[in-house]
């Protein structure tokens, strides 16, 4: 008999005359399955059993949710989320703009890693205590494109001012302050009616002086932050834009410089009080360094080199160990040195 036939009770028989199922005895298609197939049927048919519980748990859980939501809508005094937390803080009216009129005096490594020093700023901005009124003028060049190319979110960024035109442009001159390390004029208080320029150049000094120039040229007000009146570091007093930056928004929240600067000064300067306390580091264990494109990156804003600001070499336990080691090389010249013509003395 060829194909597959059908008995009286409807099970499906196979040509070779084994039977695949026998749908009219439960009992003898369980006797067929295995333990495991028999658990797993169970748990099918309980699961289908159970399909309209499932979707009721559904829709309370939805229900739940939903009033929860509007009792918060309710007490929106006593939400503390963090959008609610920004909500709190007070913005102060004090205006910090970054000039990026220097663009072409950058090459694209620098110009990327002015993006990296503005991004932080706008974050440092955005979770301030008193948030200032942030600008960035003469947008343009490589730094727009590297903007459009790397970070296309910028566009959408918040509580931001992003001009093409030159600060000049934007504000009245008399409520500018370009902030630079050459000024003679050392900024004691912030007059938060002024809108201070902070200098948006990475250039690892090839342009020494070129804020201060520039304030100049424009016939503007210039000043330095008073980091020489409090602190004493180990590098060059050359600080990134975000750290000018950042620098400003923690004076605004604690009203003291020299808190404002330890709060915000890189480790790697190490950065001591200037009153002669000196600071609790091992000469054989110095500080941990960024690696050399961090440090790079920090580098080159508008608060450049000043004259007072030379590098103070420290000896560390290498430096002292080849000293150590030429001292010896150079004492066993000299009594190499001493005992040869002794030697040639004695032969004769």
């Amino acid at each position: 008999m060829s194909g597959d036939a059908e008995n009286d009770h409807g099970a499906v028989v196979e040509s070779n005359g084994v039977s695949e199922a026998k749908e009219d005895s439960p009992g003898g298609a369980s006797e067929s399955l295995s333990k495991r197939q028999r658990k797993r049927l169970a748990k099918a048919q309980q699961w289908e059993e159970q399909r309209e519980l499932r979707r009721q748990k559904r829709k309370e859980r939805k229900q739940k949710k939903r009033e929860e939501r509007q009792t918060q809508g309710d007490e929106g005094a006593e939400f503390t989320g963090r959008k609610r937390q920004r909500r709190e803080a007070e913005p102060s009216s004090l205006r910090l703009v970054v000039d990026c009129s220097f663009d072409s005096l950058m090459v694209v490594k620098d110009v990327r890693k002015l993006h990296r020093q503005i991004q932080r700023c706008y974050a440092e901005n955005r979770r301030a205590a008193h948030p200032v009124q942030f600008y960035l003028t003469s947008i343009g060049g490589q730094l727009r494109q590297n903007l459009d190319e790397r970070d296309k979110g910028w566009v959408n960024w918040k509580d931001i001012q992003v001009k093409a035109e030159h600060f000049q442009e934007v504000m009245r001159k008399e409520d500018l302050v370009y902030l630079t390390s050459d000024s003679p004029n050392v900024l004691k208080e912030l007059d938060e009616t002024k809108a201070y320029v902070i200098g948006g150049l990475v250039d690892h000094n090839h342009h020494k002086g070129i804020t201060f120039e520039r304030a100049q040229e424009l016939g503007i007000d210039h000043a330095q932050l008073p980091l020489g009146d409090f602190v004493k570091m180990n590098s060059r007093k050359v600080l990134a834009v975000n750290h000018v930056f950042e620098i400003m928004l923690a004076y605004l929240e604690k009203r003291d410089w020299r808190e404002a600067f330890f709060t915000v000064l890189p480790q790697r300067k190490g950065a001591v009080p200037l009153e002669g306390e000196e600071q609790d580091t091992d000469e054989d264990t110095p500080p941990k360094q960024k690696d050399q494109e961090e440090q790079e990156e920090d580098e080159g804003s508008s608060h450049g080199d000043s004259e007072s600001a030379q590098p103070i070499t420290q000896k560390g336990a290498n430096t002292q160990d080849q000293s150590d080691g030429k001292q010896k090389e150079k004492d066993t010249a000299i009594s190499q040195s001493k005992q040869t013509p002794q030697t040639g003395a004695s032969t004769k």
